[in-house]
């Protein structure tokens, strides 16, 4: 029973799922990664008889521009120290349950006027005919807005009182790989038995409840009230939930008193829906705060900081500003998820965890040994916190060498969901810093790198929403104030003909059809803008192919779909054994939603 169009209720009780087996191949003699890393490298698995695109560049031909030396990437912890916690086996009943959640999923413009609150009070209706009104007053939240950093800032906080011994859920957006990733019960992923029964009880529900007047929940709306159903009936101590969009409007804004709130860094973002200058996006996110209830923020531009204070001051909020981390109060320890931006979102973690101990009475749980570091379990919490895609450093398991031991890693990946102009800044000064650093580090090895020459390749995409003139040239600026340059990119579409991995669900037979009017556009954009073509001579950046009125470049190329992009990566650091192939990819992890 598939649900296109809309699954009939499943009757209860369910049987138990059946399971199968996902097998990693991972060469024997390389030391097998953190389960979660395994979620991102399925997707470096072996494809299936993908023919190139023909806009693909050959990969026996070198690439061009000048050979920088190799200086080997420090390889992030932020996926130490994560447990296993299931990989998706694709089980019939599971690619149902994908299916009923595809048919929530709206073919509307992210700006139609259903998103900016017109049908907020449908929300209600979803809490009451889940009877879960008293649930959610009974949990115990921490909640969290902000155009950046937000999710990261969620993930330091579930880690910090996770370490402190509390039960704690997790709720994030988007996913990667699996929806699963959106829920954590005690920093894991939640099982997949227990998604598919706590799916069916709220989709049964809603489907016997649900009509004209009250259609089903749209897709993030329903993630939200499933998250709710999932941390009460688990008996969570604390609940951690990053608003999905905006804050006022958003449908984990049902929360009516958190314990506390936090409000991450403000920028341009979503502006079809939040508005178009800053001050009308702060009082959107703004929308979360509660009377009574504690607050803090981060430094923001003025003219969001004064909206914010505003409004703090109209509800009688005490609204504090809360600096970056001082790296020297972590006794040397490293924050688990890396680059200079995340000490802002630290330092937020770490108010809105100390608060929420102290309302909840559980100061006497924290050991602190000096007056000028923290204590035992922030720095536990913040060193082990994990969040993929953000800051991530994936070496490629089917290129690089079984006998590869010192960290020379043929093809790495560097995986970042940076979307706004600030982000994008932040995210090249990572990946600058990262890919100039002289050593690298695998596991908890420290290993000095080999001699070897290194290429920068950028592989992006981003949605129509987002204006590209104002991401690239941002992005270049920064590389290249920073001594960098990419010698290639390559552009792909957000969907793709094998968009379902891990899932039962075979790839097509023949080609799908794509539009890939969007990617040429961004191509475009990347020829016209004056570092793309750095360290090219003019016969490297000659028009090689035409399609359709638009050109590939030999500093560019665009491909059909993201695993096509994959392979020729693959296929050409193959043949370029003495070259490190390191690739920036911004945005294109949000690819691999289902």
């Amino acid at each position: 029973m598939r649900a296109g169009g809309g699954a009939s209720p499943r009757p209860a009780p369910l049987p138990t799922p059946t399971s199968t087996t996902t097998a990693l191949l991972v060469p024997a003699s390389v030391a097998m990664p953190p389960p979660r890393l395994a979620h991102l490298r399925r997707l470096l698995l072996p494809l299936r008889s993908a023919a190139p695109h023909p806009l693909a560049p050959n990969p026996s031909r070198p690439l061009p521009g000048p050979v920088h030396p190799f200086l080997p990437s420090l390889l992030p912890r932020a996926m130490a120290g994560a447990a296993h916690a299931g990989v998706a086996t694709g089980s019939a009943e599971y690619e149902e349950v994908l299916g009923c959640l595809a048919s929530l999923i709206t073919q509307k413009v992210r700006a139609h006027t259903g998103n900016r609150g017109n049908q907020w009070e449908l929300m209600a209706k979803y809490v009451q005919i889940l009877e879960l009104e008293e649930p959610i007053a009974q949990l115990k939240v921490v909640h969290v807005a902000g155009t950046k950093g937000k999710g990261s800032t969620c993930t330091f906080a579930e880690s910090i009182l996770r370490s402190c011994g509390f039960r704690t859920g997790l709720f994030t957006s988007p996913h990667l790989m699996d929806v699963r990733e959106r829920f954590r019960l005690d920093g894991l992923d939640i099982s997949e038995e227990k998604f598919i029964r706590y799916f069916w009880w709220c989709w049964n529900k809603l489907k016997d409840k649900t009509g004209d007047d009250v259609p089903m929940p749209a897709y993030f709306r329903f993630l939200a009230l499933l998250a709710f159903k999932i941390f009460s009936d688990e008996q969570v101590d604390v609940a951690v939930l990053e608003v999905g969009l905006g804050g006022r409007y958003d449908a984990t804004n049902v929360v009516r008193a958190p314990v506390v709130c936090g409000i991450s860094s403000l920028g341009y973002d979503h502006m079809e829906i939040l508005g178009n200058t800053l001050g009308e996006i702060a009082g959107e996110k703004a929308g979360i705060l509660k009377k009574g209830v504690l607050a803090y923020t981060v430094p923001q531009p003025e003219e969001a900081m004064s909206v914010l204070m505003r409004r703090a001051f109209e509800l009688g909020v005490s609204l504090q500003v809360v600096q970056p981390l001082d790296p020297q109060k972590l006794e040397d320890q490293p924050l688990g998820l890396h680059g200079e931006h995340q000490y802002m979102n630290a330092g937020l973690a770490v108010a809105l965890a100390n608060t929420w101990l102290e309302k909840q009475g559980h100061l006497d749980r924290i050991h602190v040994k000096h007056s000028d570091t923290l204590p035992d379990q922030f720095i536990k919490g913040l060193s082990r916190a994990c969040l993929q895609g953000r800051a991530q450093i994936v070496p490629d398991p089917q290129v690089n060498p079984e006998n590869d031991r010192d960290g020379n890693s043929s093809l790495v990946f560097y995986l970042d969901g940076a979307h706004s102009p600030e982000s994008m800044e932040m995210c090249a000064r990572w990946f600058a810093h990262v890919t100039n650093n002289d050593r690298i580090e695998l596991g908890s090895l420290e290993q000095p790198h080999t001699d070897r020459n290194s290429r920068k390749i950028l592989l992006f995409n981003c949605m129509t929403v987002r204006d590209p003139q104002r991401l690239l040239p941002r992005l270049l600026d920064t590389c290249a104030q920073n001594g960098l340059h990419f010698e290639q990119a390559l552009f792909v579409p957000n969907q793709s003909q094998y968009n379902k991995l891990g899932s039962l669900a075979s790839p097509p037979s023949e080609r799908e059809q794509i539009d890939l009017s969007w990617q040429l556009s961004l191509q475009r954009v990347w020829e016209n803008l004056p570092h793309s073509n750095k360290g090219c001579s003019k016969l490297h950046c000659e028009t090689v192919l035409s399609l359709n009125g638009a050109t590939s470049r030999r500093t560019s190329s665009v491909f059909e779909s993201l695993p096509l992009a994959i392979q020729w990566l693959r296929e050409t650091a193959k043949q370029n054994q003495s070259t490190q192939f390191q690739v920036k990819a911004y945005a294109t992890v949000s690819l691999i939603l289902y």
